[in-house]
């Protein structure tokens, strides 16, 4: 297989992997994410609330023996924690008995390492047909270089077909010590993997040119119907820099969110090119809010995320950045008062 191209090879192996290790598992649902929305999947991951309810050692059936598993994968991940590159590893129990998770880690050809996430010391049990989200932190983005691809194959973050994951899952055993690992199939229906792959990727190339973030400062216009964010251009190598510093974007538009959109009197601008080399800058962007219903700022997950469609290092794609603690307080301050005064 040396002549495959990386992700071929990767799924390959998984393949082969799946074929002895998941062939007799049990049979259950084909979409645990169904199961997400009861009691045991709901809350916030990064609280980790949508794993609770651990079990004391050994309280739950013996784990299937190596070869078979009672579970099933899904990969999700929750709005409000995109921004922390944050998933959801969903395990579904399809046997007749509980199981007690202690460990689980996700395997992609669309990241460098592993994903993993680890109950507390007793386990999280996993009751017989209930499924659990445990949240994983992402690692770096596996990125090829579009400067020299090896072929037309498929790379990351670029496929229709989604590659191969799996995850390699510890259960305890009935003396609460850690048992045999499972490894199941991971379903991935939204391109969860993907998108975050395709995103990592754009930023990382973006912060080789320069730091592109939002100034805490918000201008009120009179009257308070509008504002002015302030998009703060840093290059990476600031003129009269590194010697042979190289390297550009450009910021091909500017997208709104589900609290703000662009002020008609202060349009946003297109097509910016940001050399690595060059001077740094400000872009002022006028604002008002996209909406005014009374849950606007009360359920926002993502508002304050503003979204650049950029070109760099040959790559094509969005990359949102976050307001940060004190301007997000600022930018909700000013939605509700100038709805308000509507």
């Amino acid at each position: 297989m040396g002549s495959l191209p990386r992700t071929l090879r990767w799924s390959a192996v998984v393949l082969a992997l799946l074929a002895t290790a998941s062939c007799s598992a049990a049979p259950g649902p084909t979409a645990p994410g169904s199961a997400a929305s009861g009691s045991a999947a709901s809350g916030s991951a990064a609280s980790g609330s949508a794993v609770s309810g651990s079990a004391a050692p050994g309280s739950g059936s013996p784990p299937a023996p190596a070869g078979t598993s009672p579970l099933t994968a899904q990969i999700s991940q929750f709005r409000d924690n995109y921004s922390k590159r944050i998933i959801e590893i969903q395990l579904t129990n399809t046997g007749g008995g509980a199981v007690t998770v202690l460990a689980a880690e996700l395997k992609s050809p669309f990241f460098a390492g592993g994903i993993s996430w680890t109950s507390a010391a007793a386990g999280t049990e996993l009751p017989p047909g209930q499924t659990k989200s445990l949240p994983a932190q992402l690692p770096a983005a596996s990125c090829p270089d579009r400067a020299s691809p090896s072929d037309s194959a498929p790379q990351p973050g670029e496929t229709a077909a989604q590659p191969a994951a799996v995850v390699e899952v510890r259960l305890a055993s009935a003396t609460g010590t850690a048992g045999n690992p499972v490894t199941v199939a991971a379903a991935d229906p939204f391109g969860v993997l993907a998108r975050n792959n395709a995103e990592l990727c754009v930023a990382q190339a973006a912060a080789a040119v320069a730091d592109l973030r939002l100034s805490p400062d918000l201008e009120l216009a009179q009257g308070g119907g509008s504002a002015v964010l302030r998009l703060v251009i840093t290059p990476r190598y600031p003129a009269g820099g590194a010697a042979g510093a190289g390297g550009e974007l450009t910021i091909n538009s500017i997208g709104g969110t589900t609290l703000l959109e662009e002020d008609p009197s202060a349009p946003w601008p297109g097509g910016v090119r940001v050399d690595a080399a060059g001077p740094g800058r400000e872009l002022r962007l006028g604002i008002r809010p996209a909406r005014c219903d009374p849950h606007a700022v009360a359920e926002d997950k993502v508002g304050t995320l503003l979204p650049l469609h950029v070109t760099v290092a040959g790559r094509e794609g969005e990359l949102k950045i976050d307001a940060g603690a004190q301007l997000r307080g600022r930018i909700y301050d000013f939605v509700t008062s100038a709805c308000g005064h509507q």
